[in-house]
Order: structure tokens, then sequence, then C-alpha cells
């Protein structure tokens, strides 16, 4: 009984890691992906910080957001990333976001 408990406290621990590790392995949008730059260029206009470094390689604090958010979002959304963030709805998935991209107010 104590092997099965030891083992699977061990699976949830891997599990645990590998669910916080899987934030920083999102997709990059595609190359010109409408969403995403408006997301980019909407989240400049009403927001401070967004070209500060952001904890991901290579991508500022917006950059990470916004992958972060287009990432997060169920696949059929097709609206506005910043204003979906401000609903009650999109509030999680702006907390998660700000946490992963370290941009907040």
């Amino acid at each position: 009984m104590k092997i099965l408990s030891i083992l699977s406290a061990i699976a949830f621990a891997a599990t645990a890691v590998g669910a916080a590790h899987a934030a920083d392995d999102y997709n990059r949008p595609p190359a010109g992906n409408a969403q995403y730059k408006q997301c980019l260029t909407y989240s400049a206009t009403i927001y401070e910080g967004g070209n500060e470094a952001s904890p991901i390689k290579g991508q500022t604090k917006a950059q990470a957001w916004c992958t972060c958010m287009w990432n997060e979002t169920p696949e059929d959304f097709k609206g506005n990333l910043v204003k979906f963030a401000e609903t009650r709805k999109g509030k999680e998935t702006n907390k998660l976001c700000e946490k992963h991209s370290n941009w907040s107010e």
C-alpha cells in the first residue's frame, strides 16, 4: 500500500511540473495571424509596458501575453483577445496570461 501511495505522489508531482512547464511552450500564432496582430496593436493603445522584456525568451510582455491569450481561448473564438480578457468570462484567462508574461497593473 505504501508503494502505491509513493507512486501516486510521484505521478502527481510529475504532472504538476509538466503543467507548469507547458505554459512556456505555447504555440506561436502563425505568421500574419490577424487576431494576434490585433491583440498586439490594441493592447499597445490601452496598456503600458508591453514593450518590456517578458520572462519568455525573445518576447516582449505584450507578445507573451497575446500568445498566451491566443492559445488559451477556444479554437472557435474569433473576437478581440484584449476585449475578451476584460470580460467576466475572460478574467481567469487574463490572470493566467498576466502571470505568464509578467505583465499586469
